[in-house]
């Protein structure tokens, strides 16, 4: 048996809400590097939207827009957090999950005593359909769904990363790099996949990084993929990485959270300002709600390092 993990972010860009990560980690039988989940899961998952019940799994950039809203995301993603236990019913549940971590969401005001009951959209039948028939899936194609953990960066911690390392680019590598130390058994042989971080072409420093790692021998460089080898696992960041399933899950999993988490965030502002338009944390959009907010945030006493990334 041998694992692949794959890696996805979400909300590296904006100014307001959490930055997500998120690793999931499958065990296949035989060669990592040459198992298909696509062709092994099609019974019950598709890369396009369909009518036919199957799951759409997928970049979580095409599963979800404003235009087609959030089901099909949220069934995607509350199938594959119903593998491992019951379905969350809450969203404090759903990220105590997925973290390890209970009260993780409590040092921002506008989470600590914020909740909503899920899924908010979807049908709950439907989503406990779709996860029975995406286990019995699993089961016939010889995969097991092993772990998933996320990191969940709130803007304070993201704000103190960065002004340690002086470099957004540093700071969101460090927090890659520490979710996979934290689920990749050094041991086991096991295939990492994850998207390019920006411009960066070279990992293999950051890779030594890990506690306990071995030797790290760079296999390939370049625009399109990076590849690495460390004892009896092979490391890919290339372009589109998505294209793998375990990344799309884990993509699925990162929008969800955040985009939730900005439900409760605009919930939140919206009863202390009144009319107030929503927003999506986006830069150019992002000053435009910080200076709606502004006198409420005054009043409130929220600091602009709780609320505003400063980069």
């Amino acid at each position: 048996m041998s694992l692949v993990i794959g890696m996805d972010e979400a909300g590296y860009g904006p100014n307001l809400g959490p930055l997500l990560i998120t690793a999931s980690v499958w065990e296949v039988s035989g060669d990592p590097r040459k198992f298909d989940f696509w062709s092994s899961l099609s019974e019950s998952v598709s890369q396009t939207a369909t009518k036919d019940g199957r799951l759409y799994v997928a970049d979580s950039k095409a599963v979800y827009t404003p235009q087609r809203g959030l089901a099909d995301l949220e069934r995607g993603v509350l199938a594959v957090m119903s593998l491992n236990g019951r379905r969350p019913q809450t969203y404090r549940e759903f990220v105590s999950r997925i973290t390890g971590e209970d009260d993780l969401l409590d040092p921002e005001t506008w989470f600590r005593d914020a909740d909503v009951p899920l899924p908010l959209v979807s049908d709950a039948s439907d989503v406990d359909e779709a996860a029975d028939a995406l286990r019995a899936n699993l089961d016939k194609a010889g995969i097991k769904f092993r772990d998933l953990r996320s990191d969940v960066v709130l803007t304070e911690r993201f704000n103190r990363v960065v002004e340690q390392f002086d470099n957004k680019a540093s700071a969101h590598a460090s927090f890659v790099f520490g979710l996979l130390s934290r689920v990749w058994p050094l041991a086991e042989r096991t295939l990492v996949i994850g998207d390019k971080l920006g411009g960066r072409n070279r990992y293999d420093d950051l890779i030594a990084d890990i506690p306990n790692i071995g030797m790290v021998f760079r296999q390939e460089e370049s625009s399109l993929i990076s590849r690495y080898r460390v004892d009896k696992s092979e490391l890919r960041f290339q372009q589109k990485a998505e294209q793998h399933f375990p990344v799309a899950v884990s993509s699925m999993i990162c929008k969800y959270a955040r985009e939730v988490g900005l439900e409760l965030f605009n919930r939140f502002w919206q009863q202390h300002v009144p009319g107030l338009k929503p927003t999506k944390g986006y830069p150019e959009d992002a000053k435009r709600f910080r200076d709606d907010v502004d006198a409420a945030r005054q009043k409130l006493g929220i600091s602009d390092r709780e609320f505003w990334r400063c980069r």
